[in-house]
This record gives structure tokens, sequence and C-alpha cells, in this order.
């Protein structure tokens, strides 16, 4: 059991395309009241798009700032453009070594250069291997081997941690509980060097979409269609399963026939459904808190990922709270490690993610990102303060 460090950051998303220089949002983020940034790749800090050469600058200059400013690239992590690409996964081996070699890993050199850690999230399985489950099974083993090795690389140059995001959506995993204490526990048997999560409080909202189907919710959905009713969000998983509620509502099978072998198909495709705790915070955090460096803040409706300011306006319409959150951590922590998992985590970066529309109001933005900083330094008042402190304070 460990008693980790807190440390409050911002990600410089908020950033991408306007303040797009180190001493630029260093000194915003400064304003607005924090000392640690998270690195976006997607603020001018990307290998592939910049090259070695203005990878080498950009380093110096930002060690330059952070020097005249206080404030300290905590991690560093991947943005959109990694976020829009199959990468890790990709079908065509050439390509997920390209990406492995001449991506990640420099990015990991950026991260160990500036003392800082690596989060990324970098791939996603095409709509054919959600029909496959031999040919999921195969990819998911393939990106647990490519993990592995650039949780080895990691350790061999020293970073202080790296580790992959949760998702919310079976294409995308992890995004089940039990499936990313798999991945955890899988690249650390391959490799002996961990790979931890970042948990995004906004990343279990998608589960509660793509439920275990039950027989009673079959029936009843093959009686409404029948109806003449649109059924909209159903999920059976594979479109095999919805070819058989469609042959059921068009009296080609018969509804017990359709749900049968709706729930046998599913029994065969079971990383393509989630369980209710999948859906809940409080969940997420307690089981795999202390086994994530990063943990990604948002405000959020419950249903999507919106990255919401923690603003009082945002704060009376949202889910996630401060207190539940902490008490939570800290319920992590107070856990034995699980067997196969590596060390629970020494420190905590709690990361405000604030993503800017392009049509946002920046000074509107600036503002609810200060009082998004003003509402977490409730709970962490200091950087580097230790998890029990920050406990005892609030409870206090």
């Amino acid at each position: 059991m460990k008693d980790p460090k807190l440390y409050l950051c911002i990600d410089n998303c908020f950033a991408y395309k306007r303040w797009v220089k180190p001493m630029d949002w260093m000194l915003l983020v400064k304003e607005m009241g924090a000392q640690y940034v998270e690195q976006s790749a997607d603020t001018e800090c990307d290998p592939l798009y910049h090259g070695a050469e203005y990878m080498r600058g950009w380093i110096r200059e930002t060690r330059e700032a952070s020097e005249k400013t206080g404030v300290h690239v905590k991690n560093v992590y991947s943005g959109h453009g990694t976020y829009c690409t199959c990468g890790l996964t990709h079908w065509d081996p050439a390509v997920r070594r390209r990406f492995r070699e001449q991506w990640m890993k420099p990015q990991a050199d950026t991260a160990r250069a500036l003392g800082a850690g690596f989060g990324f999230y970098a791939h996603g399985f095409e709509n054919s291997l959600l029909q496959d489950a031999a040919g999921y099974e195969a990819r998911l083993e393939g990106l647990y081997d490519d993990l592995a090795e650039l949780a080895r690389y990691a350790g061999e140059i020293g970073l202080s941690y790296i580790g992959l995001e949760q998702m919310y959506t079976p294409h995308m995993p992890p995004w089940t509980i039990d499936g990313a204490e798999e991945l955890v526990r899988q690249v650390y048997a391959r490799c002996g060097a961990a790979m931890y999560l970042t948990v995004d409080l906004g990343h279990m909202n998608g589960q509660q979409f793509f439920p275990w189907p039950r027989e009673e919710q079959i029936l009843e959905a093959i009686s409404r269609a029948r109806a003449g009713e649109k059924l909209k969000r159903l999920w059976f998983g594979t479109e095999k399963a919805h070819g058989f509620f469609r042959e059921a509502v068009a009296g080609k099978l018969s509804p017990e026939q359709a749900a049968a072998q709706i729930l046998a198909d599913a029994a065969e495709h079971p990383r393509l459904f989630s369980r209710p705790e999948d859906g809940s915070i409080a969940a997420w955090v307690e089981r795999l808190g202390c086994y994530s460096p990063i943990i990604h803040l948002q405000q959020s409706d419950g249903v999507s990922s919106p990255h919401w300011p923690f603003s009082p306006e945002y704060n009376r319409r949202g889910v996630v709270s401060g207190e539940a959150f902490m008490e939570s951590l800290g319920r992590a922590f107070a856990r034995e490690d699980a067997p196969g998992m590596p060390p629970q985590v020494d420190e905590v970066a709690l990361t405000l993610e604030p993503f800017l529309g392009t049509m946002a109001n920046v000074y509107d933005a600036v503002e609810e990102i200060a009082q998004s900083v003003a509402y977490w330094r409730r709970f962490v008042p200091r950087d580097g303060m230790r998890l029990s402190e920050a406990l005892a304070l609030m409870r206090a």
C-alpha cells in the first residue's frame, strides 16, 4: 500500500493553435493558478509532424521557459492526432512498428528529457474485428506485446512512468474495469516493467450503452419493433446478432429463437459488453486509481465525455464530485496490490483536461479553467502533498 504524492496539473490541450509557444502557455497556466502541465502532442509537440531537429529545439525552449516561470511539465501526453488512428493496432504490421518506433519511443524520449511521465491513447479496432472473436483476441495479444516493448523501453531510459488511457467503447480497449486490469497485468507479465493506466473521469459514461443483453429486454424490443416503434441504441454486439433481431421483427424467427441466438452469440463475444460497475466513477477509481499515475479530470453529464470545466455553473449540472472522488482514491490506495499487478504508484497527477472548441470564447474559457483549478485546490491545496494529508484536510 502507498501514500502517494498528489499534483494538480492542466493539460495544455486548451492552448493548441492559440497559445502555441512554451512561454505563452506556461505564463497562462501560472495565471490560472497551476504550476504543473501535461504537455499535449497537439500543442506543437509531435515527433512526426515536427521532426527530430525541431523537437530538440522545443525541449530547450521548454526548459528555459520552465526556469523563468516556475511551471513544469509533469507529463507528456498524446493528442487528437494519435486518437484518430488505429495506430498500435493497425492491421499492417509495418504501420504498427513505425508507430511504435517513430512516434511512441521518440515521445517517451521527450518525456525523459523533461523529467516527465508519458501517457497516451493510440489505437482502435476496426469494425470487422468486433465480428471476429478470434481476430479480436489476436489483435489484443499483439497490443499487449507492443505495450510490453514500450514499457521495457521506458524502463531502460529511466522514464518516471508510462501509462495508457482507458476508453469507453468496445472498439477502443481497455474500456471495462476487468479489461483494464487484465491489460496492466498482461504487460507486466511479459516484460517485468509496469504499464500503468490513465483513468479519465468522463470515460466511464459510454459503457452504459453497451450492456450485456437480457432475454426479457430482447423480447420486449422485438415486440415494440413489430408494433412499428423505431428503436435506437439497441446493442446486441455483432452484426450477426443484430441480424437475428431483424429476422424476428420480420417474422422469420420467433422472438424466443432470436433471443436464444443473440444470447449465444454474446457469450462468444464477451469483450463487446460492459457490466453496471463499468459505468461507475467510484468503481473505476477504487479498483484502478492506485495504478493510475495520471487521472484526467473533467466535469460531465454522465452520458458523454464533454470535458466541461469545474466552474460553479457546470458543477451544478455535472456528476463529478471532488469529495466523492477523493474518498474513492483513498479507498484505492488502502487496498493491497492485486495478484500479478505492478506496484502501486508513488504519485498521482490530477490533471484537468479542458478542450476548447474551435468557436470557443477564449476569455470565458480561461476564466473557467481558473475556476476549475480553484475547485480542485480545495482538495490538493499544495502540490506534492500526500494523499493521507489531503484526505485529513478535506474531512476536517
